[in-house]
């Protein structure tokens, strides 16, 4: 299968990819911010393994703020 060029995809496939990679982004952001941001003693784990850990896709950030703060509980 050939690969696709950007020009090669409709414009409501591109919409999807940007908006995709920016909901990304910004997860991925926000949870470093929130990792950098809390003591050790808050964090399940290492902060290191997180670090890592949020670089992985929506997998990762979304894992990091379910599982991997302590004491953290929905209002």
């Amino acid at each position: 299968m050939a690969k696709k060029k950007w020009s090669d995809l409709t414009t409501a496939q591109q919409a999807v990819i940007l908006v995709a990679g920016s909901v990304q982004l910004a997860l991925a952001a926000t949870a470093w911010a929130d990792l950098a941001t809390r003591d050790a003693s808050e964090i399940n784990g290492s902060k290191a393994k997180w670090a890592a850990m949020i670089a992985v896709n929506f997998v990762g950030p979304l894992t990091y703020f379910a599982k991997g703060r302590k004491g953290i509980s929905a209002a």
